[in-house]
């Protein structure tokens, strides 16, 4: 690494972290360069109101390159003395998404040999994560592994002299990092971790919980910073500091009025470009571009508020040009280490990087030369999220480029909102904010850069993605825009997102299998909350009157799944049921969730994979999920598959799962039993699939969050209690129809079908669901630490007692199927809703419970019978034998067809 990369530079003698410690009393003390490297600033966040700053990392505060990359060129140095030179070339490094992805990158170059793979919150088609994790602190959670070789992480076997090198920006609680340790020296244990940051800044308390993790797991853990200190936080600055937030944010505000101004003026600058957006030039051999116009969307609390100024005080008039230049990237070289980057990727992108930086230099023209005023040009290049190394190495080639005629920066753009307060004082002046450009998994939210308006650059060297370069990219709101705004002329850099060809796992087939289903396209849960091993039948007409549907079935005519119902539409009285039993029923749930994650933990763990049976499933294994990142910072894998009465479970699912994962890690979840046909379904469905298909270890038995019927022994009752997902069809759950299988529309390799209802968006009560228990999840710890210790300790052997109070009730009755009767809250629901029902039973006394069980059998002209005697609190009877013209007679016996 040349002597220029290694150059460092002094802060202001205004530390840039006095105006939170004067107002909130937040004090660092620590090493004597521990104010040189951060500063202080404001979030609006949950857990932290505070943000420390860095001023070598190139996250919020543009810094130059060569300083950015030589802090982590040097902790990677230094990594490597610890470790020996042969030790280095053996280790893995591994970094954190998303502000510490250009750090570990640096500190692997460091090491010279070692590969480096970061996680991250960008799930991509056909690369199974290698693992996943959580920070507690964070504004954006969940990280993902995604390495394209799968052996990657599992280099470091014990018996092996190599280290996981894990570096994040800083060192707070160490929650993170251990986290990460923990979940994957749980699946390939290693005797030696180096932990790698800027800056140590954990309590006393924080430092020994690290020696006894160390000692817990038998493995070396060292540590390695550039310095070390403390943040002391009075009583009460949480909420003082959200308090603060709440006050700065509304005082910055535009009124409505100035706000529209704003943007009726933008879009009329727009339109008045020539082809309707800003000037356009080309560079390099792609050339061409998208045009951008000036908006607002900065904010501050100083005069730099309404645009950058050069050196002479004036905002440029109209919005700058853009230029796309073409970098002629190599290829076969990854945009960085989101699935792996070896030595001999760090051996091509180096010899690549003086062309690309003459490239943008060229692009650049008289902005990034000395000119009329005196001294150099100030030029930025701005990264994008997680994509912080390229933008940095294409950082310090043009500083070498450029040389003394230019005072180059690097920053990158963020997920994270931060406060900006104008003030010498305070580490963040100023806010860009944009609307997301990458189709994020998570869905679109505001993006930002920090310290770039009013900060006099003469031109901006945007680098993103090519996922990233879309058309919210060249929105008149969107990013360049902002940009365009604040610097003379923005160049337009677009790395190719590299493509993974990952390796086949060992129970992957030749045959390509189909990928899952997710949200936002496919259900309105979020992404990461459920895969669902589905194909998309939403364009297709399945739904049929219900009348029509039961005679059919009935009949013999079509089987259930090769249809669906008309997707019952709530009353107002109903949906306000549905809201008030959520309430009264939340806390209750809650336990039922907590016991029953539990109990597979203790007994499937340490990380199952969930695997719910769509769909009346998949609500509950969402919440499972949610509480055991929430008890334990586990990420666990959840998925939803089809299982289909009389017909079995979908064989393809179970290869992608078999493919993916380790069988013996997957746990089925359903959210209740009735009489326990699923539950021998299921595990009829499970042998023969073993038997064809060569491929065995699935554990066929059912976790449920209640067990009314006594048919297994992973649940979290066996109270027949109302859990109000049964209470709705698909907008309680995730917008997904039931699933279907027919000959025409499921072949032998595809997945059974389902419907994404997107027109029900507006009565969907998911996430209204979710987070109504979630938020009960505290308050129930301590029950259901009791009820898991009395269940495990407890004989849970099925009884099966609902399979026979079935039987007796099918005879009684006189319906001789055992089909046609539902028992318990969440089957007689389904009856009423999409089946053709005959008469409710309901015991004697059952109080709250069926309060929406008895509106709908009103609302549909079914009688409710009170009986004593009923293991549940209410059976459905479907009309036996139907026809549109049945009627039933006495209330026993069925009139025949």
């Amino acid at each position: 690494m040349s002597g220029r990369a290694r150059r460092e530079e002094t802060v202001d003698v205004v530390w840039s972290g006095d105006w939170v410690a004067e107002r909130l009393g937040v004090a660092l003390e620590g090493d004597g360069e521990l104010r040189e490297l951060l500063g202080l600033a404001l979030r609006r966040n949950p857990k932290r109101a505070h943000l420390l700053v860095s001023n070598v990392l190139g996250k919020h505060v543009p810094q130059k390159p060569s300083v950015v990359y030589g802090a982590g060129y040097g902790l990677g140095e230094r990594v490597r003395a610890l470790l020996g030179a042969e030790e280095a070339r053996r280790a893995v490094v591994l970094g954190y998404a998303e502000t510490a992805t250009g750090l570990g990158h640096a500190v692997a170059d460091g090491l010279r040999d070692a590969p480096y793979l970061h996680s991250t919150r960008r799930p991509v088609a056909g690369v199974a994560p290698a693992g996943g994790f959580e920070e507690a602190h964070s504004h954006a959670t969940s990280h993902l592994l995604l390495p394209e070789d799968p052996g990657l992480l599992a280099s470091g076997a014990v018996g092996d002299a190599s280290a996981l090198v894990l570096v994040d920006d800083e060192f707070s609680t160490g929650n993170t990092v251990l986290n990460t340790i923990r979940a994957l020296h749980e699946l390939h244990p290693r005797e030696r971790y180096v932990i790698v940051a800027l800056v140590d800044m954990r309590s006393p308390a924080d430092r020994d919980r690290l020696t006894a993790f160390a000692a817990e797991i038998g493995a070396r853990v060292d540590l390695v910073t550039r310095a070390a200190g403390t943040v002391s936080l009075p009583d009460g600055v949480l909420e003082r500091g959200q308090a603060l937030v709440a006050e700065r944010e509304a005082e910055q505000a535009p009124p409505p009025e100035q706000a529209e101004h704003a943007v009726q003026a933008g879009r009329a600058q727009t339109q008045a470009q020539p082809g309707g957006a800003g000037a356009v030039a080309s560079a390099g051999p792609s050339g061409g571009g998208d045009g951008v116009a000036s908006h607002s969307g900065e904010t501050s609390e100083g005069p730099t508020a309404g645009g950058a100024a050069d050196d002479s005080g004036e905002t440029p008039e109209g919005p700058a040009p853009l230029t796309r230049v073409g970098l002629g990237w190599p290829a076969g070289v990854p945009d960085g280490g989101r699935h792996g980057f070896t030595p001999a990727h760090r051996a091509a992108l180096e010899a690549a990087l003086p062309g690309m930086a003459e490239r943008i230099a060229a692009a650049l023209g008289d902005d990034a030369r000395s000119g009329p005023r005196s001294g150099p040009r100030r030029v930025l290049v701005l990264g994008f999220e997680e994509l912080m190394y390229a933008p940095l190495r294409l950082g310090t080639a043009l500083e070498e480029a450029l040389g003394a005629d230019a005072d180059v920066r690097y920053s990158t753009t963020t997920r994270s909102p931060v406060l900006a307060v104008d003030d010498p004082g305070y580490a963040i002046r100023t806010r860009l904010v944009f609307p997301a450009h990458d189709a994020p998994a998570d869905g679109p939210g505001d993006r930002y850069a920090y310290n770039v308006a009013g900060a006099g650059f003469d031109a901006v060297v945007a680098v993103v993605d090519s996922t990233a370069d879309t058309p919210e990219l060249h929105a008149p709101d969107g990013l360049l825009a902002r940009l365009a705004a604040h610097t003379g002329h923005v160049v337009l850099a677009v790395v190719p997102s590299y493509t993974p060809h990952p390796t086949p796992a060992p129970h992957q087939e030749p045959s390509v299998l189909p990928e899952p289903l997710r949200g936002p396209d496919f259900s309105s849960y979020a992404p990461e909350d459920v895969g669902w091993l589905l194909q998309d039948l939403s364009d297709t007409r399945l739904e049929a009157p219900t009348e029509e549907r039961e005679e059919a079935i009935q009949s013999g005519g079509a089987h259930y799944a090769e249809s669906l119902p008309v997707e019952y539409q709530p009353s107002a009285e109903y949906q306000a049921l549905f809201t008030a039993a959520l309430d009264a029923s939340a806390a209750r749930i809650a336990r039922a969730v907590g016991t029953v994650t539990e109990t597979v933990l203790a007994e499937r763990g340490p990380r199952p994979v969930l695997v719910s049976l769509a769909r009346a499933g998949t609500p509950v294994g969402v919440l499972m999920r949610h509480w055991a990142r929430h008890r334990h910072g586990l990420d666990l894998p959840h998925y939803a598959i089809s299982i289909v009465r009389g017909r079995g479970i979908d064989a393809t699912a179970l290869r992608w799962l078999a493919a993916h994962h380790d069988p013996a890690d997957v746990v089925f979840v359903d959210g209740w039993t009735g009489k326990g046909a699923i539950t021998r379904e299921l595990a009829a469905a499970i042998s023969a699939f073993e038997e064809s298909s060569g491929i065995s270890g699935f554990d066929p038995e059912i976790a449920v969050l209640a067990d009314p019927g006594g048919c297994v022994r992973t649940y979290g009752t066996r109270e027949d209690f109302l859990i109000p997902s049964a209470c709705l069809n698909s907008t309680v759950s995730g917008l997904i129809s039931r699933t279907v299988l027919r000959a025409d529309l499921v072949g032998p390799d595809d997945f059974h079908g389902a419907k994404f209802y997107r027109e029900l968006a507006e009565s969907d009560v998911s996430g209204d669901f979710l987070a109504a228990v979630a938020a009960r999840f505290d308050e129930v710890a301590d029950e259901v630490d009791a009820a898991t210790k009395e269940l495990l300790a407890a004989d849970r052997a099925p009884t099966w007692e609902g399979w026979a109070a079935v039987e007796r009730i099918s005879e009684e009755y006189g319906i001789h199927d055992v089909n046609l009767v539902k028992p318990g809250v969440g089957e007689t629901t389904r009856v009423l809703l999409r089946r053709v029902p005959w008469k409710i039973l309901a015991r004697r006394g059952a109080g709250a419970d069926l309060q929406h069980i008895r509106l709908l059998a009103e609302q549909r002209g079914v009688p409710v019978e009170e009986v004593d005697d009923l293991p549940y609190s209410c059976v459905g009877l479907i009309h036996p034998r139907y026809t549109r013209g049945a009627t039933g007679a006495d209330g026993k016996a069925v009139q025949g067809a």
